[in-house]
């Protein structure tokens, strides 16, 4: 193997999930290169990891939102630039129709995906003539990716999960002003959201606790939520509006991260920072992290986080004993 190429075109989210195959690969084929292609909007991630020799990005979020000649001859120049390169393999981790396009248009002999009952697009089959499967037995998304990934390729999975991210080093100017966390408030749809009396009750706890509380946004409805938030916590700041490299650098450096089921919390804990992920409606046990003492999940679907919870978790990620409760 000197070549392969990662199709996983988004979100923020499982684009850090796929990460830690980069390291796998390395391990089990010495002096593989590794080409990426993903979604202009989270091409950063990729870039990020300075073990992936090339990273391509196509605007196809973009174009569908707006169709123009400009964003159409961007696609094709992305496509072009993917064409350049043969490759060994390609492994098509995402499984729809526009990742099965990428992966057929790319030059090679092998192109690898999922078996039909676990695409995300069941027509994206076509594109694949080698077929892997995730483990049932796994015990997150992230590790069935992984163990499918070695199956297909015989090699034996490592126990240490490498995401292999460094940050570039110009942090935007709050990360100067002291210790910080962060609270990720906002979420891809209404239902996951948790209360905002419990972002202010959660937000008071950790100022009390020495940290300023940062609270970014992506929008203008999470901005005057971010607002409400920050008003209610003596000291907290609504963060100005950052790219997503300009928020992950905020990210790599806070003392604390506090937030739901959403792409920059997952980039947080592939940072090895103190984090605490809450699930409201999907899977703690697929999607969520554990590393004690550093990272603890709560929640699930219909199962809604507490705020003691929450302040328990906190205090767990940042060292902090409980107190003992005396027997007489």
């Amino acid at each position: 193997m000197k070549r392969i190429l990662i199709v996983k075109l988004t979100s923020l989210g499982d684009m850090v999930f796929t990460q830690p195959l980069v390291a796998d690969l390395q391990r089990a084929f010495p002096g593989v290169k590794i080409d990426w292609i993903a979604d202009s909007y989270c091409a950063d991630v990729p870039r990020w990891n300075p073990s992936i020799e090339r990273v391509i990005a196509a605007p196809l979020r973009g174009f569908k939102k707006k169709r123009s000649w400009a964003g159409l001859r961007e696609i094709f120049n992305a496509l072009r630039e993917l064409r350049r390169e043969k490759y060994d393999a390609v492994l098509d981790v995402h499984g729809v129709y526009k990742s099965a396009i990428v992966s057929f248009l790319a030059r090679t002999r092998h192109r690898y995906g999922y078996p039909v009952e676990e695409l995300g697009e069941s027509g994206a089959r076509f594109a694949y003539n080698h077929i892997f499967a995730p483990h049932i037995d796994a015990d997150s998304s992230r590790q069935r990716m992984r163990r499918a990934v070695s199956r297909a390729f015989g090699f034996a999975l490592s126990d240490d999960m490498d995401y292999g991210l460094v940050m570039p080093p110009d942090t935007p100017a709050p990360a100067d002003k002291g210790p910080y966390a962060m609270l990720f408030h906002a979420t891809s749809s209404e239902e996951k959201k948790w209360p905002v009396a419990d972002w202010i009750s959660v937000g008071n706890a950790i100022a009390a606790r020495g940290l300023r509380v940062l609270v970014p946004w992506g929008n203008e409805a999470e901005r005057k939520e971010a607002e409400t938030i920050a008003a209610g916590v003596p000291g907290a700041e609504v963060m100005p509006r950052l790219s997503i490299t300009g928020v992950a650098q905020m990210t790599g450096k806070a003392s604390l991260v506090v937030g739901m089921d959403t792409g920059f919390v997952h980039i947080a804990d592939a940072l090895r920072r103190p984090t605490v992920i809450l699930f409201t409606t999907t899977s703690r046990h697929l999607y969520g992290v554990s590393a004690p003492g550093r990272a603890v999940s709560l929640g699930g679907h219909g199962d809604i986080p507490t705020r003691a919870a929450v302040l328990a978790a906190i205090d767990e990620v940042m060292g902090v004993q409980p107190p003992v409760t005396s027997l007489n």
